[in-house]
């Protein structure tokens, strides 16, 4: 099964080039251009990864972040034109995994987007594992430790 990558860019040939390329990696690709149907399309269809640019029609790519990271773990590429050091660290800060400046190149783009879902894949692998082994938890009131995981 291909990994489900998310894009969410609002100019039509880029996201069309970004849709053709990462399908020629063999990833499944969904698509959204704009913020509110970003967040929707993301709760229905659970993506491995995220490409969010930030300047969007409807929700701005940074609420977009802010909210999708309070529901789900999904790693979360900011791809966009906003290059100042406060956008790069405003976009961290609110959950995103990785941050990339255009214009890019799309070589690295496909090789962030790769670490990115291998390391979703070994948190996968690692979870699975810990599955089969004897849990050990302590509860203490509204608190519980995992400590297996």
């Amino acid at each position: 099964m291909s990994d489900k990558v998310l894009v969410v860019e609002d100019e039509p040939t880029l996201l069309e080039t970004l849709t053709y390329n990462l399908e020629r990696q063999n990833y499944q690709v969904e698509t959204a251009s704009d913020g509110q149907r970003a967040v929707e399309l993301a709760r229905q269809i659970h993506p491995d990864l995220i490409v969010l640019d930030l300047m969007l029609p409807k929700l701005d790519g940074f609420e977009v972040c802010r909210i999708l990271r309070q529901e789900m773990n999904t790693p979360i590429l900011i791809l966009t034109a906003r290059d100042d050091e406060i956008d790069r660290v405003i976009g961290l800060e609110l959950g995103a995994d990785d941050y990339m400046s255009k214009p890019f190149s799309m070589r690295e783009f496909l090789a962030r987007v790769k670490a990115q879902l291998r390391r979703v894949r070994l948190i996968r692998e690692e979870m699975d594992s810990t599955d089969i082994l004897p849990r050990e938890i302590i509860k203490f009131g509204n608190l519980t430790l995992d400590l297996t995981r």
